[in-house]
């Protein structure tokens, strides 16, 4: 693998105004989780901070918004934020991650500065009625393809350690897999008191062991990230991720869960004589 590491960050844009039930998410408005809640950051805000990111290393910025999906509204605020950032702030791969979308939705956004867009699966077609019952997996899968259609990069991953089996394990994986991403974020549950999902079941062995599965089924040129639930398992122990295949990880903090400072991270990769990518291509 690359010696080279892709950094990430992301920017909770709308937060915690979710209607959805997904027992996995503090963002759902049923769960009363303690995090903070807001309606539509200010564009100068998103800009201030994609400058941040972009002075921590990172080279992709995704723009989060809560809810099942895209509407005229969201559709026009992340337009108009994408179009605020690359005037500003030069190098980023613009990624948005609005929910569920039509090919209408998402044409826009490409034409309005995005680069990608991000759309996870979570877990398998045969879980995920156990996660999440107001909207189907079929949903997400539908969107993922309209992305491609579009022509915007796709950013599609899941997330582990939820109950699943590893039948789902790897029926995710192969799903993914078959959408052929451009990037794929592998997230290890981080348990909330407030969520139905109260513990994880998977250890450090079992995610070493996801990441080598998804960079097998996903070939050498993708980009594979390590992004939430990485500090619970893998602090101390990054290079495990790294040699199993994992060419790209999330700084900063999450939707609602704080990460590590960037200044760490950089140092850490310092330490075991991996290089921050400084373009898109980290081949």
């Amino acid at each position: 693998m690359s010696k080279q590491i892709f950094l990430c960050a992301i920017n909770n844009i709308l937060s915690g105004t979710c209607l959805e039930d997904c027992k996995f998410c503090t963002q759902s408005v049923r769960y009363h989780a303690d995090i903070e809640r807001y309606n539509y950051k200010k564009i100068e805000q998103i800009v201030d901070e994609a400058k941040l990111a972009k002075a921590n290393g990172a080279l992709g910025y995704c723009l989060v918004t809560a809810g099942k999906g895209l509407d005229d509204k969201k559709v026009d605020f992340v337009a108009r934020a994408a179009q605020a950032i690359k005037k500003e702030v030069e190098g980023l791969n613009l990624i948005a991650c609005n929910g569920t979308a039509n090919k209408e939705q998402l044409t826009y956004l490409r034409e309005h500065g995005l680069d990608s867009y991000n759309h996870n699966l979570e877990t398998s077609e045969r879980y995920y009625a156990e996660i999440c019952s107001t909207h189907p997996w079929s949903e997400r899968y539908e969107t993922c393809e309209n992305v491609k259609s579009v022509g915007l990069a796709l950013c599609s991953g899941g997330i582990f350690g939820m109950g699943e089996e590893k039948e789902d394990r790897d029926a995710l994986l192969a799903s993914i897999a078959s959408l052929s991403p451009e990037s794929t974020p592998l997230n290890f549950y981080h348990p909330n008191p407030a969520l139905p999902i109260k513990t994880r079941n998977l250890e450090l062995e079992d995610a070493v062991d996801i990441i080598k599965q998804a960079r097998e089924l996903l070939g050498e040129e993708r980009l594979l990230m390590v992004a939430g639930g990485r500090e619970l398992l893998f602090t101390g122990k990054e290079q495990l991720m790294f040699e199993a295949g994992a060419n790209a990880m999330v700084i900063g903090n999450y939707l609602t869960t704080e990460g590590i400072e960037a200044s760490r991270d950089k140092k850490m990769l310092d330490a075991l004589g991996y290089e921050v990518a400084t373009s898109c291509d980290t081949h």
